[in-house]
């Protein structure tokens, strides 16, 4: 029944800043931008390489969503990466609070967490 996961829907408290942070950052792609006037809002589609997208929307005020500790919900989104150090380099390099790199038990992949513009987690895992 289910193909496979088309996107995951994404709200943030400034367009700008989060827009910056997932193209010229993180480098997605930009599928489409649309500005919806008649809802003081954006929607950003955004490519994931290897299929997918994100839906980037902006409102005004949106409330905030608990993360920490462990609430109920999305616990995170996680993103292949070929180099796990490489890619906790760039987002050093730009200032943003990285964890130390880990590897899953389970699998013996890399992987660490990091924070979007609006402190959803996000994880770098090794492909």
């Amino acid at each position: 029944m289910i193909e496979g996961l088309h996107h995951v829907a994404l709200i943030c408290g400034d367009y700008a800043r989060s827009r910056a942070f997932y193209v010229d950052l993180l480098g997605l792609r930009v599928i489409a931008e649309t500005h919806r006037a008649e809802r003081q809002s954006w929607k950003l589609d955004l490519a994931v390489p290897g299929g997918g997208q994100i839906e980037l929307f902006s409102f005004p005020a949106p409330p905030d969503r608990p993360s920490r500790p462990e609430a109920k919900g999305l616990r995170h989104l996680a993103f292949a990466v070929a180099d796990v150090e490489a890619a906790k380099a760039r987002l050093d390099a730009a200032g943003v609070a990285v964890e130390p790199v880990r590897t899953d038990p389970l699998t013996g992949k890399r992987f660490t967490f990091f924070p979007d513009p609006d402190g959803l987690p996000l994880e770098f895992y090794e492909s």
